[in-house]
């Protein structure tokens, strides 16, 4: 058997590594700068590694009845590891991938490939340029997982952003970011008021000590037009190896209160990350 040996490319926003996890035979870890990215077990896509994409997989899983296949658009590419998830708990979804590093993209790709027949598609564009052509109601479901560096682009923030997103989504569909904060979260309270324009429920999936206002962490928003699964949403995130908190209702407003929508001419990047906040090694 040949030893997998780490990958070291050049791509459009700094150097991408790919690294073997020594503990999995067919396992990669996806760095970015330094910055970790995401984590791809080619044999068990199943297999999430992410407290935050673990989170987005519990929401994925509460969305529909278990294997139904979705409609799904993901911003933001990476390692594709939610795609490959969704594929695989969800035979014969049909993926639209958008990635603005076409180099990245090209490199996972060709390293990582997707299994044949996996349905997913991916494209190398700007986020909000792609999703401006995307048909009405064609989604089930939008995850939301770009950055810039480390910061979330300040033009995807916005409610010219939210509302493309909802005409995507079809009426029953659910949207999902990935978004990084921290206290006294100006960032996080905004884009739950910018969501909160065009979707009537939102959740907040975070870990106790993130939304304690110890340490800057990732949170997991979800927006959509019905009433999700709350109580499998909570069994789900409570019994993961990295329990999280569901904030929904009445507790989700108050901590919402007094934050405004965001305006284009407003917008700014999510919050730089401390320093080793991300980091590995």
């Amino acid at each position: 058997m040949s030893e997998s040996l780490p990958v070291t490319r050049a791509v459009g926003h700094g150097t991408a590594k790919l690294m073997p996890d020594v503990d999995r035979e067919r396992a990669w870890l996806l760095t970015v700068d330094g910055a970790p990215q995401s984590y791809v077990d080619l044999d068990e896509p199943a297999h999430l590694e992410f407290e935050y994409v673990r989170r987005l997989g519990h929401v994925l899983d509460v969305v529909a009845e278990p294997g139904v296949p979705l409609d799904a658009l993901h911003l933001g590419g990476g390692g594709l590891t939610l795609p490959r998830y969704l594929a695989a708990t969800r035979p014969g979804s049909r993926q639209q991938v958008v990635e603005v590093d076409r180099e990245l993209l090209d490199l996972v790709v060709e390293e990582l490939p997707l299994p044949a027949g996996s349905g997913v598609v991916p494209h190398a564009a700007d986020a909000l340029a792609w999703l401006g052509t995307a048909p009405d109601d064609s989604a089930d479901v939008l995850v939301a997982d770009v950055f810039g560096g480390s910061r979330v682009p300040a033009h995807l923030t916005t409610v010219t952003y939210v509302r493309e997103a909802a005409r995507v989504l079809r009426p029953g569909g659910v949207y999902l970011a990935n978004l990084p904060d921290a206290a006294p979260f100006v960032f996080l309270r905004s884009q739950l008021a910018t969501l909160a324009t065009r979707f009537a429920e939102l959740v907040l999936i975070a870990e106790p000590g993130v939304l304690r206002g110890r340490r800057f962490g990732n949170a997991v928003l979800v927006a959509s037009h019905h009433p999700l699964d709350i109580a499998a949403l909570c069994r789900a995130t409570a019994a993961d190896a990295f329990p999280a908190r569901v904030e929904h209702g009445a507790p989700l407003r108050e901590f919402i209160r007094g934050a405004r929508p965001v305006r284009d001419e407003d917008a700014v990047p999510s919050p730089e990350p401390p320093a080793g906040a991300f980091g590995i090694g």
